[in-house]
Protein backbone atom coordinates (compact mmCIF):
# COMPACT_ATOMS: atom_id res chain seq x y z
CA UNK A 1 0.00 0.00 0.00
CA UNK A 2 1.97 3.41 -1.28
CA UNK A 3 1.88 5.47 1.64
CA UNK A 4 -0.96 8.75 0.72
CA UNK A 5 1.49 11.40 2.92
CA UNK A 6 3.59 13.38 -0.10
CA UNK A 7 5.82 15.94 2.68
CA UNK A 8 8.04 14.47 4.87
CA UNK A 9 9.59 15.84 7.74
CA UNK A 10 13.93 15.81 7.67
CA UNK A 11 13.89 12.95 10.33
CA UNK A 12 10.91 10.83 8.14
CA UNK A 13 12.43 8.07 5.50
CA UNK A 14 10.44 6.51 3.27
CA UNK A 15 11.26 3.02 2.81
CA UNK A 16 10.23 0.73 -0.74
CA UNK A 17 6.93 3.41 -1.28
CA UNK A 18 5.01 1.62 1.75
CA UNK A 19 7.04 1.97 5.14
CA UNK A 20 8.79 4.71 6.94
CA UNK A 21 11.54 5.01 9.64
CA UNK A 22 11.43 7.61 11.38
CA UNK A 23 13.39 9.88 14.56
CA UNK A 24 11.44 9.89 18.13
CA UNK A 25 14.11 11.22 20.59
CA UNK A 26 17.52 9.94 19.87
CA UNK A 27 16.78 6.65 18.07
CA UNK A 28 15.37 5.67 14.78
CA UNK A 29 12.42 4.03 14.48
CA UNK A 30 10.15 2.01 11.87
CA UNK A 31 6.50 2.09 10.90
CA UNK A 32 4.39 0.18 8.00
CA UNK A 33 0.58 0.28 8.34
CA UNK A 34 -0.79 -3.78 7.86
CA UNK A 35 -4.42 -3.60 5.77
CA UNK A 36 -5.15 -6.78 6.93
CA UNK A 37 -4.86 -6.27 10.65
CA UNK A 38 -6.04 -2.37 10.37
CA UNK A 39 -2.85 -1.60 12.74
CA UNK A 40 0.39 -0.17 12.23
CA UNK A 41 3.59 -2.89 12.89
CA UNK A 42 6.00 -0.65 14.82
CA UNK A 43 9.68 -1.35 15.62
CA UNK A 44 12.65 0.58 17.26
CA UNK A 45 15.47 0.09 15.19
CA UNK A 46 17.90 0.84 18.13
CA UNK A 47 20.50 3.28 16.61
CA UNK A 48 20.82 6.95 16.34
CA UNK A 49 22.69 6.87 12.81
CA UNK A 50 20.35 8.03 9.71
CA UNK A 51 22.14 5.87 6.96
CA UNK A 52 21.89 2.84 9.66
CA UNK A 53 18.71 3.30 10.45
CA UNK A 54 17.37 3.11 6.61
CA UNK A 55 18.96 0.04 6.04
CA UNK A 56 17.79 -1.92 8.95
CA UNK A 57 14.11 -0.38 8.05
CA UNK A 58 14.51 -1.65 4.68
CA UNK A 59 15.67 -5.36 6.25
CA UNK A 60 12.59 -5.21 8.30
CA UNK A 61 10.32 -4.10 5.48
CA UNK A 62 11.31 -7.05 3.46
CA UNK A 63 11.31 -9.42 6.29
CA UNK A 64 7.39 -8.52 6.88
CA UNK A 65 6.74 -8.55 3.51
CA UNK A 66 7.67 -12.10 3.25
CA UNK A 67 5.97 -13.34 6.30
CA UNK A 68 2.43 -11.41 4.99
CA UNK A 69 3.08 -13.26 1.94
CA UNK A 70 3.34 -16.30 3.53
CA UNK A 71 -0.10 -15.54 5.38
CA UNK A 72 1.63 -14.53 9.12
CA UNK A 73 0.09 -12.11 11.37
CA UNK A 74 2.13 -9.48 12.85
CA UNK A 75 0.34 -8.82 16.07
CA UNK A 76 -0.34 -12.21 18.24
CA UNK A 77 -3.49 -14.34 17.98
CA UNK A 78 -5.55 -15.62 21.09
CA UNK A 79 -5.14 -19.11 22.76
CA UNK A 80 -8.86 -19.98 21.47
CA UNK A 81 -7.55 -18.95 17.80
CA UNK A 82 -3.98 -21.09 18.08
CA UNK A 83 -5.88 -24.26 19.18
CA UNK A 84 -8.69 -23.23 16.38
CA UNK A 85 -5.86 -23.49 13.73
CA UNK A 86 -4.15 -26.61 14.92
CA UNK A 87 -7.67 -28.53 15.07
CA UNK A 88 -8.81 -27.25 11.53
CA UNK A 89 -5.31 -28.46 10.26
CA UNK A 90 -5.39 -31.88 11.70
CA UNK A 91 -8.84 -32.21 10.24
CA UNK A 92 -7.16 -32.32 7.15
CA UNK A 93 -5.04 -35.49 8.50
CA UNK A 94 -8.38 -37.00 9.52
CA UNK A 95 -9.44 -36.26 5.27
CA UNK A 96 -6.37 -37.88 3.84
CA UNK A 97 -6.46 -40.88 6.37
CA UNK A 98 -3.44 -40.18 8.44
CA UNK A 99 -5.38 -39.95 12.12
CA UNK A 100 -8.81 -41.30 12.40
CA UNK A 101 -11.50 -39.18 13.71
CA UNK A 102 -11.11 -40.23 17.30
CA UNK A 103 -7.44 -38.77 17.61
CA UNK A 104 -8.99 -35.85 16.68
CA UNK A 105 -11.41 -36.11 19.31
CA UNK A 106 -8.90 -36.68 21.77
CA UNK A 107 -6.93 -33.45 20.54
CA UNK A 108 -9.95 -31.40 21.09
CA UNK A 109 -9.95 -32.58 24.10
CA UNK A 110 -6.73 -32.66 25.42
CA UNK A 111 -6.21 -28.55 23.81
CA UNK A 112 -9.75 -27.94 25.80
CA UNK A 113 -7.76 -28.61 29.44
CA UNK A 114 -5.03 -26.22 27.85
CA UNK A 115 -7.45 -23.48 27.71
CA UNK A 116 -9.11 -23.69 30.84
CA UNK A 117 -5.33 -23.65 32.17
CA UNK A 118 -3.62 -20.95 29.87
CA UNK A 119 -6.50 -18.88 29.53
CA UNK A 120 -8.15 -18.73 25.87
CA UNK A 121 -7.40 -14.82 25.78
CA UNK A 122 -3.93 -14.93 26.42
CA UNK A 123 -1.70 -14.19 23.24
CA UNK A 124 0.19 -16.39 21.96
CA UNK A 125 3.70 -14.41 21.07
CA UNK A 126 2.89 -13.25 25.00
CA UNK A 127 3.97 -16.44 26.26
CA UNK A 128 7.33 -18.02 27.87
CA UNK A 129 8.15 -21.70 27.58
CA UNK A 130 7.98 -21.68 31.63
CA UNK A 131 4.17 -20.78 31.34
CA UNK A 132 3.21 -23.97 31.96
CA UNK A 133 5.51 -25.18 34.64
CA UNK A 134 2.27 -26.23 36.73
CA UNK A 135 0.23 -27.76 34.44
CA UNK A 136 0.57 -31.16 35.67
CA UNK A 137 -0.45 -29.79 39.02
CA UNK A 138 -3.59 -27.84 37.55
CA UNK A 139 -5.11 -31.25 35.99
CA UNK A 140 -4.26 -33.47 39.09
CA UNK A 141 -5.67 -31.09 41.55
CA UNK A 142 -7.03 -28.40 39.61
CA UNK A 143 -10.46 -27.38 41.73
CA UNK A 144 -13.77 -28.26 40.45
CA UNK A 145 -11.87 -30.56 38.11
CA UNK A 146 -12.14 -34.49 37.60
CA UNK A 147 -8.48 -35.21 38.81
CA UNK A 148 -6.12 -36.84 35.76
CA UNK A 149 -3.98 -39.90 35.78
CA UNK A 150 -0.30 -38.92 35.23
CA UNK A 151 -0.13 -40.88 31.46
CA UNK A 152 -3.34 -38.62 30.55
CA UNK A 153 -1.55 -35.81 31.06
CA UNK A 154 1.76 -36.89 30.05
CA UNK A 155 -0.57 -37.31 26.41
CA UNK A 156 -2.03 -34.01 26.92
CA UNK A 157 1.43 -32.36 27.01
CA UNK A 158 2.25 -34.03 23.83
CA UNK A 159 -0.28 -32.52 22.34
CA UNK A 160 0.15 -29.36 23.69
CA UNK A 161 3.60 -28.90 22.45
CA UNK A 162 2.94 -30.05 18.91
CA UNK A 163 0.35 -27.48 18.45
CA UNK A 164 3.07 -25.04 19.45
CA UNK A 165 5.59 -26.47 17.68
CA UNK A 166 3.18 -26.15 14.53
CA UNK A 167 2.42 -22.73 15.40
CA UNK A 168 6.01 -21.48 15.75
CA UNK A 169 7.02 -22.57 12.43
CA UNK A 170 4.27 -20.70 10.95
CA UNK A 171 5.49 -17.51 12.42
CA UNK A 172 2.89 -17.32 15.22
CA UNK A 173 4.37 -18.19 18.29
CA UNK A 174 7.67 -17.04 19.92
CA UNK A 175 8.36 -20.37 20.89
CA UNK A 176 8.45 -23.89 19.93
CA UNK A 177 6.81 -25.58 23.27
CA UNK A 178 6.83 -25.39 27.07
CA UNK A 179 8.80 -26.41 29.72
CA UNK A 180 6.40 -28.93 31.05
CA UNK A 181 7.73 -29.66 34.88
CA UNK A 182 9.37 -33.46 34.57
CA UNK A 183 7.45 -36.28 35.49
CA UNK A 184 8.59 -39.84 37.73
CA UNK A 185 8.77 -42.76 35.91
CA UNK A 186 5.23 -44.49 35.68
CA UNK A 187 6.41 -48.12 37.34
CA UNK A 188 4.70 -50.56 34.93
CA UNK A 189 4.98 -53.28 38.06
CA UNK A 190 2.58 -51.74 40.20
CA UNK A 191 -1.16 -53.18 39.68
CA UNK A 192 -2.73 -50.44 37.27
CA UNK A 193 -3.41 -52.87 34.61
CA UNK A 194 -4.46 -55.03 36.82
CA UNK A 195 -7.35 -52.47 38.74
CA UNK A 196 -8.11 -50.96 35.28
CA UNK A 197 -9.17 -54.88 33.93
CA UNK A 198 -11.85 -56.92 34.98
CA UNK A 199 -11.69 -61.00 36.26
CA UNK A 200 -13.75 -63.36 34.28
CA UNK A 201 -16.53 -63.65 37.36
CA UNK A 202 -16.99 -60.00 36.82
CA UNK A 203 -16.84 -60.40 33.01
CA UNK A 204 -19.78 -63.22 33.46
CA UNK A 205 -21.88 -60.92 35.89
CA UNK A 206 -21.69 -57.82 33.31
CA UNK A 207 -22.81 -60.42 30.51
CA UNK A 208 -25.85 -61.15 32.75
CA UNK A 209 -26.69 -57.71 33.52
CA UNK A 210 -26.28 -56.74 30.07
CA UNK A 211 -29.37 -59.40 29.49
CA UNK A 212 -30.57 -57.61 32.47
CA UNK A 213 -30.16 -54.17 30.99
CA UNK A 214 -31.68 -54.87 27.67
CA UNK A 215 -34.71 -56.65 28.77
CA UNK A 216 -37.34 -54.75 27.27
CA UNK A 217 -40.27 -56.39 29.07
CA UNK A 218 -38.50 -56.17 32.71
CA UNK A 219 -37.57 -52.36 32.49
CA UNK A 220 -40.44 -51.38 30.82
CA UNK A 221 -38.81 -49.68 27.72
CA UNK A 222 -39.71 -47.60 25.13
CA UNK A 223 -38.37 -49.03 22.00
CA UNK A 224 -35.95 -46.33 20.92
CA UNK A 225 -34.59 -46.70 24.81
CA UNK A 226 -34.42 -50.48 24.65
CA UNK A 227 -32.54 -49.79 21.11
CA UNK A 228 -30.21 -47.97 22.19
CA UNK A 229 -29.61 -49.96 25.12
CA UNK A 230 -29.19 -53.15 23.01
CA UNK A 231 -26.66 -51.60 21.04
CA UNK A 232 -24.18 -50.19 23.81
CA UNK A 233 -24.47 -54.01 25.43
CA UNK A 234 -23.62 -55.57 22.33
CA UNK A 235 -20.65 -53.38 21.99
CA UNK A 236 -19.84 -54.14 25.53
CA UNK A 237 -19.87 -58.25 24.65
CA UNK A 238 -17.61 -57.55 21.66
CA UNK A 239 -15.17 -55.84 23.08
CA UNK A 240 -14.37 -58.37 25.93
CA UNK A 241 -14.44 -60.87 22.84
CA UNK A 242 -12.71 -58.98 20.39
CA UNK A 243 -10.09 -56.69 21.89
CA UNK A 244 -10.89 -54.41 19.53
CA UNK A 245 -10.21 -50.77 20.71
CA UNK A 246 -13.35 -48.08 21.09
CA UNK A 247 -12.63 -46.21 17.88
CA UNK A 248 -11.72 -49.17 15.93
CA UNK A 249 -15.67 -50.96 17.40
CA UNK A 250 -17.53 -47.30 16.67
CA UNK A 251 -16.53 -47.61 13.14
CA UNK A 252 -17.06 -50.88 12.03
CA UNK A 253 -19.78 -51.90 10.02
CA UNK A 254 -21.64 -54.70 8.78
CA UNK A 255 -19.60 -55.19 6.14
CA UNK A 256 -16.75 -55.21 7.75
CA UNK A 257 -17.77 -58.98 9.31
CA UNK A 258 -18.95 -62.30 8.48
CA UNK A 259 -19.49 -65.49 9.96
CA UNK A 260 -17.88 -68.50 9.01
CA UNK A 261 -18.49 -72.04 10.83
CA UNK A 262 -16.68 -74.85 11.93
CA UNK A 263 -17.62 -78.60 12.46
CA UNK A 264 -16.31 -80.33 15.67
CA UNK A 265 -13.79 -83.09 14.74
CA UNK A 266 -17.32 -85.25 15.18
CA UNK A 267 -18.73 -83.12 13.11
CA UNK A 268 -22.12 -83.48 16.28
CA UNK A 269 -21.62 -79.54 16.84
CA UNK A 270 -21.37 -76.39 13.92
CA UNK A 271 -18.62 -73.91 15.70
CA UNK A 272 -19.71 -70.00 14.60
CA UNK A 273 -17.05 -68.19 14.23
CA UNK A 274 -17.13 -64.07 13.52
CA UNK A 275 -14.22 -62.46 10.96
CA UNK A 276 -13.78 -59.17 11.23
CA UNK A 277 -11.66 -57.02 8.90
CA UNK A 278 -10.29 -54.15 10.64
CA UNK A 279 -9.95 -51.12 7.83
CA UNK A 280 -6.91 -49.35 7.96
CA UNK A 281 -8.48 -45.99 8.09
CA UNK A 282 -10.48 -46.83 11.43
CA UNK A 283 -7.23 -48.51 13.07
CA UNK A 284 -5.08 -46.24 15.50
CA UNK A 285 -1.55 -47.67 13.57
CA UNK A 286 -3.09 -47.08 10.35
CA UNK A 287 -2.70 -51.19 9.11
CA UNK A 288 -5.73 -53.49 8.61
CA UNK A 289 -5.68 -56.38 10.11
CA UNK A 290 -8.22 -59.40 10.29
CA UNK A 291 -9.38 -61.46 13.36
CA UNK A 292 -11.86 -64.30 14.69
CA UNK A 293 -13.44 -64.74 18.10
CA UNK A 294 -16.50 -67.21 18.59
CA UNK A 295 -19.64 -65.95 18.00
CA UNK A 296 -22.23 -66.47 21.04
CA UNK A 297 -25.09 -65.93 19.23
CA UNK A 298 -25.85 -62.68 20.61
CA UNK A 299 -24.14 -60.32 17.13
CA UNK A 300 -26.75 -62.60 14.80
CA UNK A 301 -29.91 -61.91 17.10
CA UNK A 302 -28.62 -58.02 17.05
CA UNK A 303 -28.09 -58.31 13.19
CA UNK A 304 -31.88 -59.76 13.41
CA UNK A 305 -33.31 -56.89 15.76
CA UNK A 306 -31.68 -54.12 13.43
CA UNK A 307 -33.06 -55.22 10.28
CA UNK A 308 -36.61 -55.82 11.34
CA UNK A 309 -36.58 -52.26 13.55
CA UNK A 310 -35.37 -50.31 10.20
CA UNK A 311 -36.44 -52.25 7.31
CA UNK A 312 -33.13 -51.85 5.94
CA UNK A 313 -30.95 -55.07 4.75
CA UNK A 314 -28.00 -53.04 3.03
CA UNK A 315 -25.01 -53.40 4.65
CA UNK A 316 -21.92 -51.58 3.53
CA UNK A 317 -21.69 -48.51 5.20
CA UNK A 318 -23.99 -49.35 7.82
CA UNK A 319 -22.19 -49.02 11.48
CA UNK A 320 -22.86 -51.84 13.80
CA UNK A 321 -23.54 -50.35 16.84
CA UNK A 322 -26.35 -47.91 16.17
CA UNK A 323 -29.51 -48.02 17.36
CA UNK A 324 -31.24 -46.65 14.25
CA UNK A 325 -29.01 -48.54 11.65
CA UNK A 326 -27.00 -45.17 10.76
CA UNK A 327 -26.11 -43.12 13.72
CA UNK A 328 -23.37 -45.26 15.46
CA UNK A 329 -23.42 -44.67 19.03
CA UNK A 330 -21.70 -42.19 21.01
CA UNK A 331 -19.38 -42.00 23.71
CA UNK A 332 -20.82 -40.45 25.66
CA UNK A 333 -23.85 -43.05 25.42
CA UNK A 334 -21.32 -45.86 25.81
CA UNK A 335 -20.09 -44.04 28.86
CA UNK A 336 -23.09 -43.51 30.02
CA UNK A 337 -24.73 -46.68 29.68
CA UNK A 338 -21.34 -48.64 30.90
CA UNK A 339 -21.90 -47.04 34.06
CA UNK A 340 -25.39 -48.33 34.64
CA UNK A 341 -24.63 -51.91 33.42
CA UNK A 342 -21.15 -51.87 35.74
CA UNK A 343 -23.31 -51.18 38.57
CA UNK A 344 -26.03 -53.55 37.86
CA UNK A 345 -23.68 -56.57 37.56
CA UNK A 346 -22.21 -55.26 41.08
CA UNK A 347 -18.58 -54.57 40.09
CA UNK A 348 -16.72 -53.03 43.00
CA UNK A 349 -14.91 -49.94 41.17
CA UNK A 350 -13.06 -48.61 44.31
CA UNK A 351 -9.43 -47.29 43.33
CA UNK A 352 -10.20 -48.34 40.17
CA UNK A 353 -9.78 -46.53 36.65
CA UNK A 354 -13.03 -48.96 34.71
CA UNK A 355 -13.55 -47.42 31.48
CA UNK A 356 -15.11 -49.06 27.83
CA UNK A 357 -11.21 -49.68 26.84
CA UNK A 358 -11.02 -51.84 30.11
CA UNK A 359 -12.53 -54.84 27.85
CA UNK A 360 -9.50 -54.88 25.81
CA UNK A 361 -7.12 -54.76 28.92
CA UNK A 362 -9.11 -58.12 29.86
CA UNK A 363 -8.97 -59.76 26.45
CA UNK A 364 -5.16 -58.74 26.30
CA UNK A 365 -4.94 -60.37 29.54
CA UNK A 366 -7.13 -63.74 29.15
CA UNK A 367 -4.72 -64.33 26.15
CA UNK A 368 -1.75 -63.82 27.23
CA UNK A 369 -2.65 -66.40 30.31
CA UNK A 370 -3.98 -68.76 28.11
CA UNK A 371 -0.48 -68.96 26.82
CA UNK A 372 -0.38 -66.87 23.29
CA UNK A 373 2.65 -65.09 22.80
CA UNK A 374 3.08 -61.26 23.08
CA UNK A 375 3.88 -61.82 18.71
CA UNK A 376 0.26 -63.71 18.55
CA UNK A 377 -1.43 -61.09 21.30
CA UNK A 378 0.30 -58.25 19.38
CA UNK A 379 -0.63 -59.33 15.96
CA UNK A 380 -4.22 -60.27 16.84
CA UNK A 381 -4.94 -56.69 18.64
CA UNK A 382 -2.75 -54.50 16.26
CA UNK A 383 -0.39 -53.53 18.42
CA UNK A 384 3.71 -53.53 19.17
CA UNK A 385 5.01 -56.28 20.65
CA UNK A 386 7.07 -54.14 22.56
CA UNK A 387 4.03 -52.55 24.09
CA UNK A 388 2.34 -55.54 24.84
CA UNK A 389 5.66 -56.39 26.77
CA UNK A 390 5.68 -52.92 28.47
CA UNK A 391 2.24 -53.08 29.79
CA UNK A 392 1.86 -56.41 30.71
CA UNK A 393 4.79 -58.39 30.89
CA UNK A 394 3.83 -58.85 34.72
CA UNK A 395 1.54 -61.62 33.56
CA UNK A 396 4.42 -63.58 32.55
CA UNK A 397 4.85 -64.01 36.38
CA UNK A 398 1.78 -65.14 36.87
CA UNK A 399 1.42 -67.72 34.63
CA UNK A 400 4.67 -69.21 35.82
CA UNK A 401 3.13 -68.87 39.04
CA UNK A 402 0.52 -70.61 38.21
CA UNK A 403 2.29 -73.77 36.35
CA UNK A 404 4.60 -74.32 39.12
CA UNK A 405 1.70 -74.17 41.46
CA UNK A 406 -0.82 -76.76 39.54
CA UNK A 407 -1.87 -79.44 41.79
CA UNK A 408 -1.43 -78.18 44.86
CA UNK A 409 -4.15 -76.19 47.14
CA UNK A 410 -3.49 -72.50 47.22
CA UNK A 411 -5.31 -69.88 47.83
CA UNK A 412 -3.19 -67.59 50.45
CA UNK A 413 -0.74 -64.82 48.52
CA UNK A 414 2.71 -65.70 48.57
CA UNK A 415 4.91 -64.60 51.28
CA UNK A 416 8.77 -63.94 51.36
CA UNK A 417 10.88 -67.01 52.98
CA UNK A 418 13.63 -65.79 55.10
CA UNK A 419 16.95 -67.85 54.35
CA UNK A 420 18.38 -69.94 56.80
CA UNK A 421 22.01 -69.19 58.37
Amino acid sequence: MVIKKQEFDEDEVVIFDEAIVYKRGDYWQFRLWLRKEGKYARRSLGTRNRTTAIEKGKEQYLELYANLKQGKTYFSIDAKKAAELYVAHRQKDVEVGLIVPGRLGTIRAHLKNWLDFIGRDTKLKEMERTDCESYFHFRVKGAGRTAARQVTVQNEQSTINAMMDWLFKRGEGRIDGFDFRKLPRIDTRDDAIRRSTFDDDEIKAIHQAIDRYCDRQEQGLEEREWLMRCAAGQFFRMAAMSGLRVGELMQLTWHDIWWRGHWSKKKSKLISLVNVTVRAETSKTRKSRELYFKDDGYLRDWRRLIVSTTGDHSEKGRPIFASDGKTPITKRALYYHFDKVLQLAGVDRTDRALVPYSFRHYFITERITAGLTYQQVAELCGTSVAQIERTYFHLNDDARMTHALAGHDVDEPSVWIPEED
